[in-house]
């Protein structure tokens, strides 16, 4: 069978491009919908259908563009509502790609309309699952979400359509079907997921916790919402935007990618209240930034982070970016809803302080120096804390940097202290916020843990207080 995972690392999502005939299916695809239509015209296929395994959460589906740059049809499975047109499919349904099959099984759990996709080849031969959010390489996804929306679809009552779903209609199927998530590690929308992204049913029967034959109801609620950490602020407004619609990424481009001279950028910034969003790297926004702005850099998982730390996916957002990383940096945003950026820094830091504007900077030393004063140091790691209670520097805190915002009251206004991540770039978005926030007493642990190990500072994993306090 012709199917191809087009996998996007930054935000861990992979969308599938299905070709028989002539004919092509995209699955789940992102927002930036050219790929895909370049794609088919490699093969001289039209692409016929698109399937949407649910309202994603986590980013912005490319649905509404590619049906209207295609003529494709769009897809979802049984209760799905949109406010635009779409085949909804009935429990069973099978529609045709070329001499491919693809049959539509209702699985809900992750979300009401959670559907998996069977794929059955021109001999009739069932190859494999397109799973989106119901069945991960090594986990399932969250029943956590819909609850945002629907105040009557609560995490039990997913989590038990879930169980359902995975025993009724995926586990009967055959051992040898071909899993294709729509997540591998490091997205939100599960909690264990493995670093593989394909993998067989068979061996998913054996390893995935959620799929043990002799697993009771009440065991996998238990096991599913253990350890469950709240979801980011941007996942119901992008289930939203997925539902309702949304702005085409060429408007998006558009509107986002203006040149600003220092002035400009100045004028634009007090007029909307933007943020300033700087995703340089770390090593470069610690040695200078525009005060007040924040880090989040473009090399590492940048929408992600972006989606866990700004509220409001319509804040305005100015941008400080290297040099032809304009678009790639917009286009990202746009990825988790982010539409609204303003414009960013023509010329970038450099021209900023050639107008005679200030600079700002982050204290930071490298693990060597922090080793000779963190005994009498307050230290505060911002790792998550699964990574905290594995490793950490003995007598340090964990205020992760997911929830920084809930740990305000404790992180100290007068005392001087470090804070450090697994590698650098975490805890120079953390000190950035603070940095915006008025707080110019912390110390910046270069290179964090990586480093950290390399030095003569023992570590431990035993259990030590939570707070400062």
């Amino acid at each position: 069978m012709k199917i191809e995972q087009i996998y996007t690392g930054c935000i861990a999502h992979a969308a599938y491009y299905l070709e028989n005939n002539g004919e092509a299916a995209i699955f789940d695809p992102l927002r930036e919908v050219q790929p895909y239509i370049d794609r088919a015209t490699k093969d001289n296929a039209k692409i016929k259908y698109i399937f949407e395994t649910h309202f994603h959460a986590d980013f912005v589906s490319g649905h509404l563009d590619l049906a209207k740059k295609t003529g494709a049809q769009i897809v979802y499975g049984p209760t799905a509502k949109p406010n635009f047109e779409a085949i909804i499919a009935e429990d069973g349904q099978e529609f045709k790609i070329g001499n491919y099959t693809i049959k539509a099984l209702h699985t809900p759990g992750h979300t009401l309309e959670s559907t998996t996709y069977l794929l059955i080849d021109e001999n009739g031969k069932q190859h494999g699952i397109i799973t989106g959010d119901t069945l991960f390489i090594g986990d399932v996804g969250r029943p956590d979400l819909a609850q945002k929306l629907v105040e009557d679809l609560t995490q039990d009552v997913l989590a038990e359509k879930l169980y359902y779903s995975l025993r009724n209609k995926i586990m009967p199927l055959s051992d040898d079907l071909i899993v294709y998530p729509n997540h591998g590690a490091g997205s939100a929308c599960g909690k264990n997921m493995s670093k593989e992204t394909t993998d067989t049913l068979g061996n998913q029967k054996k390893t995935n916790y959620a799929l043990r034959a002799d697993m009771t109801l009440e065991e996998f609620k238990k096991e599913l919402l253990d350890g469950l950490t709240p979801p980011p602020a941007y996942f119901p407004q992008n289930v939203l935007m997925n539902i309702k619609g949304y702005d085409s990424l060429e408007d998006v481009m558009a509107k986002g990618n203006k040149p600003l001279t220092p002035k400009e950028f100045e004028t634009v910034a007090n007029q909307t209240e933007a943020l300033i969003v700087d995703v340089r790297h770390e090593n470069d926004f610690v040695k200078e930034h525009i005060p007040g702005s924040i880090f989040i850099g473009l090399h590492g998982q940048f929408a992600p982070w972006v989606g866990a730390l700004i509220k409001d996916v319509k804040q305005p957002i100015l941008l400080v970016v290297p040099e032809g990383k304009e678009e790639e940096t917009i286009m990202r945003l746009s990825r988790v809803g982010f539409d609204n950026t303003l414009g960013y820094l023509s010329g970038g830091i450099e021209a900023w302080k050639d107008a005679g504007f200030e600079v700002d900077s982050i204290s930071s030393v490298s693990p060597d120096e922090f080793a000779n004063h963190y005994k009498d140091a307050i230290v505060i790691d911002a790792r998550r804390p699964g990574e905290f209670t594995a490793e950490r520097v003995e007598n340090a805190v964990n205020i992760p940097l997911d929830y920084i915002n809930d740990h305000l009251a404790e992180i100290p206004k007068e005392e001087t202290f470090y804070v450090h991540c697994a590698g650098g770039y975490r805890s120079v978005i953390w000190a950035s916020i603070m940095k915006a926030r008025g707080y110019h007493n912390m110390i910046n642990v270069e290179k964090g843990m990586s480093g950290i190990r390399e030095t003569s500072i023992p570590l431990t994993n035993y259990v030590c207080p939570s707070t400062l306090k």
